[in-house]
């Protein structure tokens, strides 16, 4: 004998049907949350290493403020002095949030830079990953020079056809370098 096909079935059947869901989904969650977690520090790690300089060891996560914004940041160490540091800055590009791991050196240098996520147009803005003609700029950047684009009255190149992207990485960049100017001014 068939269901009848009444309020309470329909309900009752949908219940189910959302338990069942909800458990599986549950499950799948609690068996992949430890293994992507490892994977997200194995890549952190990765970042911070390949934005500082060899030698040294690197300090546990610090966070501070500047100009009302929350930054993560980690020491390089190497014989209790501060040898450098990796600045986790975010900004906003075309595509939305575009954050960078940024190393620095104490006297404002960039050390190097590296892409941790970004949700820039493919083939345009997304090339703040691979071009390295555009990358390779940042790299040995002295407080010196002017952490913006020839466009804005910088010293820096930007990406063709990519300017709201090549702003906001600059942008990432500069701040980098400021709050490592003023973490200085604290010690």
């Amino acid at each position: 004998m068939a269901a009848q096909s009444t309020l309470k079935n329909m309900l009752l059947c949908l219940t189910l049907v959302c338990l069942v869901c909800a458990a599986l989904l549950g499950g799948v969650y609690a068996m992949t949350y430890k293994p992507i977690q490892k994977t997200n520090e194995n890549i952190l790690k990765a970042s911070i290493g390949a934005v500082l300089p060899d030698g040294g060891s690197i300090s546990d996560q610090k966070t501070t403020s500047l100009d009302g914004k929350a930054y993560t940041y980690y020491e390089q160490l190497s014989g209790g002095a501060v040898q450098a540091y990796a600045v986790k800055s975010a900004t906003t590009g075309f595509g939305g949030t575009l954050e960078l791991m940024v190393g620095v050196l104490p006297d404002g240098t960039v050390y190097n830079t590296k892409v941790l996520s970004h949700s820039e147009t493919p083939g345009l803005g997304a090339k703040c990953q691979t071009d390295r003609k555009f990358l390779d700029q940042f790299q040995g950047l002295g407080p010196d020079k002017s952490v913006k684009l020839r466009k804005d009255g910088g010293d820096l190149d930007a990406i063709t056809a990519s300017t709201i992207t090549s702003r906001a990485y600059t942008l990432a960049v500069s701040n980098a370098v400021e709050l490592v100017k003023s973490l200085k001014k604290e010690n």
